[in-house]
């Protein structure tokens, strides 16, 4: 399939992948593909970031590269390495038969028969489907070495192997950039992307999000794990619950056979929402209670 050509085949697109998305996140998507730069997604864990380079693979029918941030990251993990197992052997194969001089295998050795392409590396190398997808996932857990690696990666597109040469891409993958925002990333990474924030969705969004994740669940069900989550939210919680523990709990709640909340039944899952001890016991009993009396109230008072 080919990219969007306007705001709303943007949310079309994002809609066949099931992502239920707002009209500035469809923007901000359309205007990345169309002028060909990177798109960096902020927003607490949970909120659909990483989603929404899945569902651009899926729904452009392009490969999705993934790599997965974390402290310590390094260019041997992320764009390239040796096999190094395989150049001692090539070596000892050539001391064994007395082949070659030096000169000429070191060239052999040091060729790209013998690299390990890591992800960064693949996403520039042609496919036959169309560039593909680029997921830098949770680039803030990183060390910032690595954030002004990528500066080459996204300016040029193009990465420097000293033993190879230049690795250009014949066309930009399509980059999609995510931080839960930890720490800050550099003004110089975010200069040469789009910026969005993902910010947990309204009711009437969230409602939306679970009758096309999950649309099995009843409806009444559906209305009350939504007015929960969202009087969750507004209260003091180390981590308050995502759009993805929303969809999780009203699964594992289908699991249970469950259609309506109860006390007992939100007590004995607060496992599958919340991911902090502190905040399971914070809201476990009276506050439980508590809320799920306001959500009963206002549900009752919206109506059918």
């Amino acid at each position: 399939m080919s990219v969007p050509k306007s705001v709303e085949e943007a949310l079309d697109l994002l809609g066949e992948g099931d992502y239920v998305a707002d009209r500035a996140l469809a923007t901000s998507v359309f205007l990345a593909l169309k002028l060909q730069r990177p798109l960096l997604l902020e927003g607490e864990a949970g909120v659909g970031k990483t989603e929404v380079a899945k569902v651009l693979a899926d729904t452009l029918g392009r490969r999705l590269i993934r790599l997965q941030c974390y402290e310590g990251l390094d260019v041997s993990s992320a764009v390239y390495e040796w096999n190094y197992a395989r150049q001692m052997i090539e070596i000892r194969l050539a001391e064994a038969t007395g082949q070659a001089e030096r000169d000429r295998l070191e060239a052999d050795i040091f060729s790209s028969d013998y690299l390990i392409e890591r992800p960064l590396l693949r996403a520039l190398r042609p496919h036959p489907d169309g560039p593909p997808v680029l997921l830098i996932d949770e680039v803030d857990r990183s060390d910032e070495p690595f954030e002004a690696f990528l500066l080459e990666v996204l300016s040029e597109w193009q990465i420097t192997i000293p033993e190879v040469g230049t690795v250009a891409a014949e066309h930009p993958p399509i980059v999609v950039i995510t931080s839960n925002r930890t720490r800050e990333i550099h003004d110089a990474l975010k200069r040469r992307c789009f910026y969005h924030w993902i910010d947990y969705p309204s009711a009437e969004r969230e409602l939306k999000i679970l009758e096309v994740r999950v649309p099995e669940a009843a409806a009444g069900l559906t209305r009350q794990v939504v007015a929960f989550v969202q009087k969750l939210r507004e209260t003091d919680l180390f981590k308050a619950p995502g759009v993805a523990e929303s969809i999780d709990w009203t699964r594992a709640l289908m699991a249970l056979d469950r259609t309506a909340l109860q006390a007992e039944i939100v007590g004995d899952t607060l496992g599958v929402l919340l991911k902090y001890e502190d905040d399971v016991v914070r809201v476990r009993g009276a506050e439980v209670e508590r809320v799920l009396g306001e959500v009963e109230r206002e549900l009752a008072a919206a109506g059918p």
